[in-house]
């Protein structure tokens, strides 16, 4: 068992002002590789963008200039998100719901051949993400 450490004591995290997180049941609940890389991408921007009930409001050309996605992707994101049972839209305002019993598995005709495969680390995956919208 590795004993854990506080590395740097001067640059520890707090809570000030906004909060967001990611339950761990995110990764080991299988929601993680049931999501596409822009959906990911959204799935992040909209819990880093939300409030403490999850509400956030950012126009959608707004969320691709950020992002560096196109409309259809964003679209696409947007809407495999809602299906997942992640998050709420109503035209102005998203909400990232808790997370749903168990996540959906996508049906093989419906993966993109841009889907992430399973077996990638979490680190690599979101190299692979990050690089992906700096290079395009």
């Amino acid at each position: 068992m590795i004993k854990k450490k506080i590395l740097n004591s001067s640059r520890v995290r707090s809570i000030k002002g906004g909060f967001s997180f990611i339950p761990h049941r995110f990764l080991t609940g299988g929601f993680w590789s049931e999501l596409g890389p822009e959906e990911l991408l959204l799935y992040f921007f909209l819990i880093l963008a939300g409030d403490r009930n999850g509400l956030s409001f950012y126009s959608y050309d707004k969320i691709c200039t950020l992002l560096g996605i196109r409309l259809d992707q964003y679209i696409q994101a947007r809407d495999g998100l809602m299906e997942k049972d992640l998050i709420a839209f109503d035209g102005n305002i998203y909400q990232v719901l808790s997370l749903p019993v168990k996540s959906t598995p996508a049906s093989a005709e419906k993966q993109s051949p841009r889907k992430i495969i399973q077996s990638e680390s979490v680190g690599k995956t979101l190299n692979k993400i990050l690089m992906g919208v700096n290079n395009g």
